[in-house]
């Protein structure tokens, strides 16, 4: 059996958004907000459960974070919605 070598397989990384979302990528997205919102909803029950400061508010940071993902990704979708650019 031969040794060969795996071109690299990295994807380039999309400066943009493409200009349309397909049922698939709409679904993924869907998803993903989700995801974040049950993320940032324990975050903040865990953070009211802490009694150690410290950790309470890297706790509330972690939440911040993915409440900042789901603004953004609710963002995107928006603006998608207002170009009518969702097939």
């Amino acid at each position: 059996m031969q040794n060969q070598q795996m071109p690299n397989q990295q994807q380039p990384i999309m400066p943009q958004p493409p200009h349309v979302i397909t049922t698939k990528d709409l679904s993924y997205i869907n998803d993903m907000l989700a995801w974040n919102l049950l993320a940032m909803k324990k975050a903040h029950f865990f953070a009211g459960q802490s009694q150690d400061q410290a950790i309470k508010m890297e706790i509330e940071k972690c939440g911040q974070m993915h409440q900042r993902h789901y603004e953004m990704l609710l963002a995107h979708l928006q603006e998608k919605q207002q170009n009518n650019k969702i097939m």
